[in-house]
């Protein structure tokens, strides 16, 4: 199987496909990043469904590249017959879902060959196919699929099969649409066409970035795919556009990521404000105020993309898995767990969107005022802490820090902007919150922070402390918190979550470090005066992107490879966050934005 590393991605803002170094897409879902997949070697076999389009002669491919500020693929192969391109993109979506492919040769005669596999229902389904005078119609249930092309198409195994021979100049497309069954045969694209109104969209969305500095490249690329995670329908924010991919090889550690998390909210507002994306960032508050709406109570950790609140875990047993990493899963049963640091990154997020906009009214003020009202009654349970741990709950040390964000928050909010709340109640909450965490959530003999009170184990969240204003980040029990992280708790120089063996997470196996939390020790030894280091480690952290600028979720540092669900926000929103503390030589607080830099990126 293709490494996670091997991977690309390019999508149309509704969903995303994965396309490999050897020329073949490998994960796709239609016509949602939620959806069942139509392509899903990526989890099991090619039988499991795929679209290959690469030379004859097969292998990895000789070089490939993003156009610059977009999502449009090129990969190129060398081979003693010629040189040719395979360029693919989804045009962004109208009413129909198209994924289109143009082989392009750049010298010589190089002979192809295509396999396109369609397996819809997660591989489950093999769809009837006909041919038409315009190439191919695939239809299983809710699903149609039209396949056009130029090129010669026949029959084989249960696969549509295209040999040819491309020549220098030569311009081959290939277009396949999605839609569904019940309506009328969509218009097929113009391959050429929608390649220079896609070029012409991802361009002009990159030269709005304001982002200048030695990180440049790296922010604008992380920026793109940040954008390419959006359903531009909503404005949520997908985690990733995969499932199952493990955090261990071969382990049960298999999630699916295709939602959106609350815990990235204000980052992810920070990273957009500071980059000068303002529209992405109204749209994000509107998808996150109409996912929360509604009784305080039944906050959730994550919703669909759409803000739906049900998404019930299930296993697909006839999928092996990503290099037999069982199980393979749909759905996210930790939507039900009790996270109390979800109410703090809710009311970190709003204050974070009235700082930046300094307005003295908030028309979210009423539910902001709920969900605080819930918290009082509640931030003194144990619950289940960030990670969503599946072991038994306990007083997590973030949890409380979050709930003291929460109460601080509000508590600005009033003094601050004038909002009408109980203050002083606020007030004396939070300080009765930050006594708590001092004298429960402190190892003063360790001199460090603990994940979870009345135990010893350390955790990547306790470096988000200085981030969330809980302490200064020079204070001296900060700094033995970085050092005991350092210490304790990473491999190679990365930072691990925690360590599974010592913290009953209610799972076997163990899991890569984290590269979200990497970026947090970026900023907390930043923040410490501890510059160099601090840019040593962030640009070890870039080298572990991919030939193309993507990040999955954790870095196996024993085998030397990307792990986790990819490409994933949490990594590229943190990268951005660092990046910009770094150009700027200071970090800020999470509720304080981020100075756009003032220059535009040319296009």
């Amino acid at each position: 199987m293709a490494r996670i590393e091997d991977y690309a991605v390019v999508g149309d803002l509704h969903t995303g496909a994965l396309v490999s170094t050897e020329g073949s897409i490998d994960w796709l879902c239609l016509p949602r990043f939620d959806s069942p997949a139509c392509f899903n070697a990526l989890l099991d076999t090619p039988e499991a469904g795929r679209w290959l389009l690469a030379p004859e002669s097969g292998g990895t491919c000789t070089r490939r590249g993003y156009r610059e500020g977009t999502l449009i693929l090129e990969t190129e192969w060398e081979t003693p017959e010629g040189t040719v391109r395979v360029i693919d993109f989804m045009p962004p979506r109208d009413e129909v879902a198209d994924i289109v492919r143009i082989v392009e040769g750049v010298s010589g005669s190089v002979r192809m060959h295509g396999e396109l596999a369609l397996r819809f229902d997660y591989g489950h389904i093999v769809p009837w196919v006909r041919r038409d005078k315009h190439g191919l119609h695939a239809i299983a249930g809710p699903d149609s699929v039209y396949f056009v092309t130029t090129a010669p198409l026949h029959g084989e195994d249960m696969l549509s099969v295209s040999d040819f021979t491309v020549q220098g100049g030569d311009r081959i497309p290939f277009v396949l649409t999605w839609a569904p069954s019940h309506v009328p045969r969509p218009h097929t694209v113009d391959a050429e066409v929608v390649l220079g109104t896609t070029l012409a969209f991802w361009r002009g969305w990159a030269s709005q970035c304001t982002v200048q500095g030695k990180y440049q490249d790296a922010v604008v690329r992380s920026l793109v795919t940040l954008k390419a995670l959006t359903y531009a329908p909503t404005g949520g924010i997908v985690a990733a556009v995969t499932t199952s991919l493990p955090e261990q090889l071969g382990g049960p550690r298999n999630w699916d990521y295709r939602f959106c998390w609350l815990r990235d909210a204000t980052m992810t507002l920070q990273a957009l404000l500071a980059a000068g994306y303002t529209t992405e960032a109204a749209a994000w508050r509107g998808w996150l105020l109409r996912a929360v709406a509604g009784d305080p109570a039944d906050l959730q950790i994550m919703y669909g993309i759409h803000g739906e609140r049900r998404l019930p875990e299930m296993e697909l047993p006839w999928l092996a898995g990503y290099e037999n990493s069982k199980p393979v899963r749909t759905g996210n049963g930790a939507a039900e767990q009790l996270q109390l640091d979800v109410w703090g990154e809710v009311l970190d997020c709003l204050a974070l969107t009235r700082n930046s906009l300094l307005k003295h009214t908030d028309e979210s003020w009423d539910v902001q005022v709920a969900l605080m009202q819930h918290l009082e009654t509640i931030w003194d349970q144990p619950d289940n802490g960030l990670w969503e741990m599946r072991g038994p709950r306990r007083h997590f040390t973030h949890s409380k820090v979050m709930a003291w964000v929460a109460a601080d928050r509000m508590v600005k909010g009033v003094r601050d902007f004038g909002l009408p709340g109980p203050v002083e109640r606020w007030e004396a909450l939070r300080d009765t919150i930050h006594g708590d965490v001092m004298a429960n959530g402190f190892d003063p003999v360790r001199n460090t922070f603990v994940q979870a009170y009345s135990r010893p184990e350390l955790d990547a969240s306790l470096l988000l402390i200085p981030r969330v204003g809980f302490l200064p980040p020079d204070d001296p029990r900060v700094l033995g918190t970085i050092d005991a992280i350092q210490r304790e708790l990473t491999e190679d120089g990365f930072v691990l979550r925690y360590r599974p063996a010592d913290s009953d997470d209610g799972l076997p196996g163990d899991e890569g470090v984290f590269l979200a939390c990497s970026f947090w020790l970026v900023e907390a030894l930043l923040g410490a005066g501890r510059r160099a280091e601090s840019t040593e480690l962030f640009e070890r952290l870039l080298e572990l992107r991919n030939d193309v600028g993507l990040l999955s979720e954790e870095w196996g540092v024993k085998a030397g490879r990307q792990l986790g669900n990819t490409p994933q926000a949490f990594s590229h929103f943190a990268l951005v966050t660092s990046a910009l503390e770094l150009h700027q030589d200071t970090v800020r607080r999470s509720d304080i934005p981020i100075p756009p830099e003032t220059e535009r990126v040319g296009q």
